[in-house]
């Protein structure tokens, strides 16, 4: 089916609320916008900050929409297995590493299909928790942080540890950032991705240290080995303060994390390690000799991890952390390129609470509060889990588990914890907004209003009133839903483009009773004004 091209926004900027709802969570249902000018977004934040620091589960509704979800698993008969096609509950939802930890056994004869399961319940499980968890913003952070710790789940060997990644991500994502940092570190996902979990003395892997500060910590632009070679000439290590990290700390450091890994059956000396993927520290594989990293000078044979701890907090304390991690925070928050003053103040709210356990909440908090939080409307792209989750709460439109609304998704740019490489998806947005990305976002919307994954799709009729008896003000209600303005969208262009007089009726489905309104909310979403927050 051929899609209108999408058409320019008529009227002004939507209300500020509008905007925040847009950034600090999923998007407003209807009444949310309004609900928040009233009470104010101080008093928003302090209810969404108190459920991450609670702890609390989704919310009745959502639990109840995730523990009745269902998805399709298929596929033929093989060596060792019988051909199948159900209808299966996400059942794989927070479990341990050590309860799923067979699925990746290579004795164990399962198709693949089986083996990465848990990447797909989690996936259909975000969406759910996107459009239902009351927690909206802890939602937004908690895929914040997978980005940032980005690891790729579609391999069999990695996907039974998922969903106790994200389980630790989640309860981290508005917490203290040294404890995260720690939580992912020791995180049996993270020890395979990146291979950690098989260096040892003598042969250390540098793969997780140099993410570590490449990606997790410092930074790219912390990297100074193009402009020094010696620790002692970088500036500021004679004070025991360096602005940067060169190879040489990337080396020490990957020494340091040796024997940090998972238990998979490993043969210790006489003893033979449980196969349950949980965690392990191998003294014996451990590199106990002194080391030096970021000028700071670690003493030979300490007690079991202290080398690992110390540096996790060598670099979860460094200034470039602060600036590196503020800043991405600023512009994946809002969008566009971030305000300098805003970046400067986060970075010294996060220093400043680096010892408290809602350090990461405070820097929220703060970046909430700026007048940066509502500015800039249209500074980026929905990513497609956005626009999936903004346009099922604006419209009611029902949602559940579905993988070809997840493989619709992957299409459309956003590989939920399948990205392949450890940086994330892109934050440019040429790569969200090439042509083969916008049509696989078009589709999300038409699918979504169309019913072609969850049935019966949207209830258009029924939620519009006496708006469904004209196109004009079937456009108008649609525009006021999902762009916070009636007048936000020119709906003479939109229905010129679909030969729909403003004043005629829409076209009926005989079967459905909707065709044309639930579209022409599908149109409406199409529009820049809301493929942009």
């Amino acid at each position: 089916m051929v899609v209108p091209t999408p058409v320019a926004a008529a009227g002004a900027a939507p209300s500020q609320e509008w905007i925040f709802l847009n950034r600090f969570a999923y998007g407003p249902r209807p009444g949310d916008a309004q609900a928040l000018k009233q009470q104010g977004i101080p008093h928003w934040l302090d209810e969404q900050l108190r459920l991450a620091a609670a702890g609390t589960g989704p919310g009745p509704e959502c639990q109840q929409k995730l523990d009745s979800a269902v998805m399709r698993i298929k596929y033929d008969a093989g060596e060792g297995w019988a051909a199948l096609d159900e209808m299966r509950p996400l059942r794989t939802l927070d479990q341990p590493v050590d309860t799923l930890w067979s699925l990746n056994q290579p004795d164990r004869k399962l198709p693949y299909q089986e083996r990465v399961r848990p990447r797909l319940d989690l996936a259909a499980a975000t969406v759910i928790r996107a459009v239902y968890d009351p927690a909206q913003l802890r939602q937004v952070m908690t895929l914040f942080w997978h980005d940032h710790f980005s690891v790729n789940a579609a391999d069999s060997y990695t996907a039974p540890a998922l969903p106790a990644y994200d389980a630790a991500l989640r309860a981290h994502a508005l917490g203290n950032f040294r404890d995260l940092l720690e939580a992912v570190a020791t995180s049996p996902a993270m020890l395979i991705y990146l291979n950690n979990r098989s260096s040892r003395g003598g042969a250390a892997n540098e793969n997780y240290a140099r993410e570590l500060f490449e990606l997790h910590t410092l930074g790219r632009d912390a990297y100074l080995n193009t402009q020094y070679d010696r620790w002692r000439d970088v500036p500021g290590a004679l004070k025991g303060a360096p602005e940067g990290y060169i190879d040489q700390d990337v080396y020490e450091a990957s020494r340091a994390f040796t024997g940090w890994s998972i238990q998979s059956g490993q043969d210790l000396g006489g003893y033979k390690a449980p196969n349950d993927g949980r965690f392990t520290y191998i003294e014996s594989w451990h590199d106990n000799y002194q080391k030096r990293v970021l000028a700071a000078e670690f003493d030979s044979y300490q007690p079991p991890q202290n080398d690992g701890h110390k540096v996790l907090d060598l670099v979860a304390n460094h200034p470039a952390t602060a600036q590196f991690i503020c800043t991405k925070m600023v512009r994946s928050l809002l969008g566009g390129e971030p305000s300098p003053e805003l970046v400067k103040a986060a970075a010294a709210t996060w220093l400043d609470n680096r010892q408290r356990p809602d350090q990461i909440a405070r820097v929220v908090r703060l970046i909430a509060l700026s007048p940066q939080a509502t500015a800039n409307w249209g500074a980026r792209p929905k990513r497609p889990l956005e626009l999936v989750a903004s346009f099922a709460r604006a419209t009611g439109i029902p949602v559940t588990a579905s993988e070809p609304l997840v493989g619709t998704m992957d299409s459309a740019g956003q590989k939920l914890y399948a990205w392949p490489s450890p940086d994330g998806h892109p934050v440019a947005d040429d790569y969200w907004l090439g042509a083969q990305n916008m049509r696989a976002r078009w589709n999300l919307a038409l699918g979504l209003a169309e019913g072609w994954w969850m049935p019966p799709g949207l209830s258009a009729t029924a939620r519009m009133g006496p708006a469904a008896a004209h196109s004009g003000q079937a456009v108008a209600f649609w525009s006021d839903r999902l762009l916070g303005s009636p007048t936000a969208i020119d709906a003479a262009a939109l229905l010129g483009g679909l030969s729909l007089a403003a004043d005629a009726p829409p076209m009926v489905d005989n079967k459905t009773g909707e065709f044309a309104n639930r579209r022409l909310a599908a149109y409406v979403a199409m529009s820049p004004a809301f493929q942009l927050r």
